[in-house]
């Protein structure tokens, strides 16, 4: 079966948020992991689902490194809660040459007094940035779980089978599978295809409607592009940046999830990413890259 290409985005939202204020925490969403994943992902073109899924690599090398700071407002007061790197690096998967992506978000230690959280984010891709494989162990306080996700090609279906493993506390595994003429991508393996395509053509306002694999289900997301705008990162550097908002729907209502700019180069790096959540907000902020495979000209200043 085939589908007509479509430009979609892709967000990192997962399932859950921690929030630290004096001695409460209130979790919400995913969020030390889901804000990077959510502005790295932030546009992609997909196509049918076998041969089509490939695309070719335009974006990024093996050896790339990205440094984030993680911050909490609560009340007007603003704290760093934590670190988040992204890795890329070259390898092979069942003997085929492949891409292997690592996302790891770290809260601090007076962040761990309050609520302890661990993610790790890493999948597979083929030379060719077809969806292999994605696994997120995530220790978020006591609980511990990890969720996987296979991926398959038959006769222009794309397949998926999903699995969480519940450590602590211990239960009873959920496994799932998922078939579509579509591509189907986890919250990082459309990182591969999703940098490599050049955003020119959205005009603002425009919405783009995309599926996810989380490592339990399938979703449909919605995002909206508003424009571009300059912003400031933590290395006193100002970038024109992409402008993308993430949204829900709730009882025909659209409600804001995460804002995130991206820079407006060959990089297509997240700058700064905006999180509201039901008390307070969160922001990622960029820090650091080294081995890009481009320079950034979406530098305008620095100060």
């Amino acid at each position: 079966m085939k589908t007509k290409r479509t430009k979609t985005g892709i967000t990192g939202i997962a399932a859950a948020a921690a929030t630290v204020a004096g001695a409460i925490v209130i979790r919400r969403k995913q969020w030390l992991v889901g804000l990077l994943v959510a502005g790295i992902m932030s546009f992609a073109v997909t196509g049918t689902a076998g041969a089509q899924c490939a695309a070719k690599n335009e974006a990024f090398q093996s050896g790339e490194h990205v440094m984030y700071d993680l911050y909490f407002n609560w009340k007007f007061i603003w704290k760093k809660v934590g670190l988040a790197s992204l890795t890329t690096n070259a390898t092979t998967y069942h003997s085929q040459p492949a891409f292997r992506f690592n996302l790891l978000s770290i809260g601090s230690k007076k962040t761990d007094f309050f609520f302890k959280m661990r993610d790790t984010l890493t999948c597979y891709v083929s030379d060719r940035l077809e969806p292999l494989y994605f696994r997120k162990a995530a220790e978020e306080g006591s609980r511990y779980t990890v969720d996987e996700a296979w991926f398959s090609y038959k006769e222009g279906v794309s397949n998926v089978r999903q699995k969480r493993t519940w450590h602590n506390p211990v239960r009873e595994p959920q496994e799932m599978e998922y078939s579509d003429s579509r591509c189907i991508f986890d919250m990082l393996s459309i990182l591969a295809q999703a940098r490599s395509y050049d955003p020119k053509d959205y005009k603002v306002g425009e919405k783009i409607l995309f599926p996810m694999a989380t490592g339990r289900r399938v979703e449909e997301q919605t995002l909206i592009y508003r424009g571009k705008e300059d912003v400031k990162a933590n290395n006193d550097t100002i970038y024109r940046c992409l402008v993308f908002s993430f949204v829900e729907y709730k009882k025909g209502k659209e409600k804001e999830v995460i804002t995130f700019f991206v820079s407006d180069d060959k990089n297509h790096l997240p700058i700064r990413l905006d999180m509201y959540l039901n008390f307070g907000s969160a922001k990622a902020f960029f820090k650091s890259v080294r081995g890009n495979r481009y320079p950034m000209t979406s530098v305008v200043g620095r100060k």
